[in-house]
């Protein structure tokens, strides 16, 4: 049974210096949130000290050669905030933008996204610091496999299971599968997860985050007692998560109004046609929406899509998209974030005040850890299961966890970020404290 959670905030708290609540970055985000749970819930200044800062941090260089035969060196990272409840879970992204406090940052949400949906796993992250759109297929597979090597170490199925994440999909776990099993000389397919089926990837794990995002949002309208056919959504980042978000809402009955990627967007009110623009993003050398016409469709920009005229926002791109310059401009009463971090702490004060609802990515966009939990189970167990299973368990995970957040939220007067943060701090907490101090 867990440790009833006492949310009085009327007792002093032990001296602790935290963050700065200036600094804008997620890293500052992540930590400031932590520091307001730390304080209602009375948390152990011991524990909120460790909780502060990653367990491990691997900083690495990546030299690959590239088709040309010039030699490129990118910098690479993996970071692992907690492993107090499990082995530590955390994606991989390729992106010019990774930087150190960005890697730890999404650590330390995965450490809070798997708490809250109560799976056993810590939290981690992991990234290169490059621009994949200006390489080729060959060069991506030379990184990725020197990347492997480089934070082997501190890898395994069960101290660190890597998944995908912004720009890494099933071939870039695949590379990493074969590299590990190859230097160690046995199939290791346990080691990551979000795997082609054959290497014992699990059905249904590419559309889960989406899927979650999905669930979570037709849990929130019925709170709202709102009808999903009466229901417009705008989904700005129309990849991996966002693309299946809008295509199963859009089965639920929902109105697509508007979506988006790197490239622009697109808006209809009365809503999209989204089968026409998946099979045109199917069909686009590089997966965009650039180029798609259709009657009645209106070009947007992503800053135009996050105000537009909707009920549901889904903000599936990268973090810090709303802030506190565009936040009192978005009309959305219902924001679901499918990023990682995509409102800033302004931001998130801003809608709170107007009476927005926002459900957390930790809970929003856990349907991808969920899965691969279940794919790592059936690795594990070399067992696996069928697509309907795989996704009622989902689902019952998912609804669960919105029940217990919108429940604790509303029993004790805090918007679902907090009611969340603090679940999943309290479970962490509770683990920590469990075990200990080594030695």
């Amino acid at each position: 049974m867990e440790r009833r959670i006492d949310v009085k905030t009327s007792a002093v708290q032990p001296t602790f210096v935290v963050r700065d609540s200036a600094e804008s970055d997620l890293w500052g985000t992540v930590l400031n949130q932590l520091d307001e749970v730390a304080e209602r819930l009375r948390l152990d200044p011991g524990i909120h000290a460790m909780l502060r800062q990653p367990e491990r941090e691997l900083t690495v260089s990546v030299p690959v050669v590239m088709d040309d035969d010039s030699v490129e060196v990118y910098t690479g990272y993996r970071i692992q905030h907690s492993s107090a409840r499990g082995p530590c879970k955390g994606g991989i992204r390729y992106h010019p933008d990774v930087n150190l406090n960005e890697v730890r940052a999404l650590a330390a949400l995965m450490t809070w996204k798997c708490a809250v949906v109560n799976i056993p796993y810590g939290g981690a992250k992991g990234g290169v610091q490059c621009n994949p759109s200006e390489m080729s297929q060959d060069e991506l597979c030379r990184m990725t496999r020197r990347f492997t090597a480089m934070i082997m170490p501190i890898i395994g199925s069960r101290r660190d299971i890597p998944a995908p994440d912004v720009n890494t999909n099933a071939q870039t776990m695949a590379w990493i599968t074969d590299t590990v099993s190859m230097l160690e000389r046995k199939t290791v397919i346990d080691i990551v997860t979000g795997k082609p089926i054959p290497l014992g990837g699990s059905k249904g794990r590419t559309e889960a985050t989406g899927r979650g995002v999905a669930l979570t949002t037709r849990e929130l309208l019925k709170r709202r007692g709102q009808d999903p056919a009466e229901t417009t959504v705008a989904v700005q980042g129309y990849g991996n998560v966002g693309s299946h978000a809008a295509t199963i809402l859009d089965q639920m009955g929902c109105k697509i109004a508007a979506v988006s990627d790197v490239t622009g967007g697109l808006y209809r009110p009365q809503g999209l046609d989204v089968t026409s623009i998946n099979e045109h993003v199917t069909e686009h050398p590089r997966g965009l929406l650039e180029g798609y016409q259709a009657p009645g469709v209106e070009r947007i920009d992503n800053d135009e899509l996050l105000t537009s005229d909707v009920d549901v926002l889904i903000p599936a791109a990268l973090e810090h998209q709303i802030r506190v310059d565009n936040a009192p401009d978005i009309r959305a009463k219902m924001i679901v974030e499918g990023a990682n971090g995509p409102t800033t702490r302004e931001a998130d004060d801003s809608l709170n005040d107007r009476g927005v609802i926002v459900v957390p990515d930790i809970l929003a966009n856990a349907g991808g850890v969920v899965v691969s939990y279940f794919e790592w189970v059936q690795d594990l167990q070399c067992y696996f299961w069928d697509e309907a299973e795989v996704n009622s368990n989902l689902e019952r995970i998912m609804v669960r966890s919105f029940d217990e957040v919108w429940s604790f939220s509303q029993e004790n007067d805090v918007p679902l970020r907090l009611g969340a943060y603090m679940l999943a701090v309290d479970r962490v907490a509770g683990a920590v404290q469990s075990r200990g101090v080594f030695p």
